[in-house]
């Protein structure tokens, strides 16, 4: 079993030789990247290249590792012998189980995102390395081993908002998905949009790229971010000239909230392209 990409995602020789040698190794797949990378997709996109279902766990600043595996709902259980409900009787009725339990207990092979892992605080990867690492854990109020029936494919994202722990780390095979070069941009607009002229995303990309090169740039455009750029100057039908006007009242390119997502960098492009004039 091995995955080789998919129609729908350009996935780079490196990241594939990442993919399959986390399956060979049967070991936690650690992507990190910039936001809008295609970390969460990539997911999607394995469990579809390897034709498994896909079980998603999307990470909160309050998530706690325990969720993901059982959460005994004590408060329902009250309720219920309060008004005498014979389901009391029985504490299983009163078990949640967790997308790991369900990804354990799947009569077929899954693959398991757990989606911005650090997000939550940092104890939660710590919390969960036997669980990942054995694949099996104890339900102490039914006296229970949860063993996986089949080990699944884990793919854990982070976009480095915290430092992952170490005993952590030695568990994962890891893979940084680096910003895609311009032909490996090409080649992912060109599967989302195969009948764009040629001229509009030459000249979307120099100014695309020449955002992302601006020295002081707060947030950086990302690729779901040009793809999104791309969408609306089709829609509204901008012509290529356009983005590169050398006219001194088009100081940004239009529909510009696409790439530049907060007012200091809209004002520090600004000024750049003034003194770019100004200086000529």
């Amino acid at each position: 079993m091995r995955f080789e990409g998919t129609s729908t995602y350009v996935a780079t020789d490196d990241l594939k030789l990442a993919v399959n040698a986390a399956m060979t190794l049967q070991r936690p797949l650690l992507i990190k990247g910039e936001p809008g990378t295609g970390k969460t997709m990539l997911a999607e996109e394995v469990a579809s290249g390897v034709e498994m279902p896909l079980m998603q766990w999307h990470i909160k600043s309050t998530t706690k590792a325990q969720q993901g595996l059982y959460e005994y709902d004590a408060v329902s259980r009250l309720r219920d012998s309060q008004l005498g409900d014979e389901r009391v009787k029985d504490i299983h009725n009163y078990i949640v189980k967790g997308v790991l339990w369900q990804a354990f207990d799947s009569d077929t092979p899954v693959v398991l995102l757990i989606d911005e892992i650090d997000k939550a605080d940092i104890e939660f990867p710590n919390d969960l390395l036997r669980e990942l690492d054995r694949m099996e854990f104890y339900v102490y109020e039914t006296r229970q081993l949860v063993r996986a029936k089949h080990r699944p494919i884990v793919i854990i994202t982070s976009n480095n908002e915290k430092e992952l722990p170490d005993a952590f780390l030695r568990r994962c095979f890891f893979h940084y998905i680096k910003f895609p070069d311009r032909d490996t941009m090409q080649a992912i607009v060109d599967v989302h949009y195969p009948r764009l002229k040629k001229q509009l995303l030459k000249e979307a990309m120099d100014a695309f790229y020449q955002i992302r090169e601006m020295p002081g740039l707060k947030k950086k455009p990302s690729t779901s971010e040009l793809l999104d750029w791309l969408k609306l100057l089709m829609a509204e039908d901008i012509p290529p000239e356009t983005l590169r006007s050398q006219d001194s009242k088009a100081v940004i390119p239009p529909l510009h909230g696409a790439l530049l997502k907060n007012e200091q960098d809209v004002h520090l492009f600004e000024r750049l392209i003034f003194m770019a004039r100004h200086n000529r």
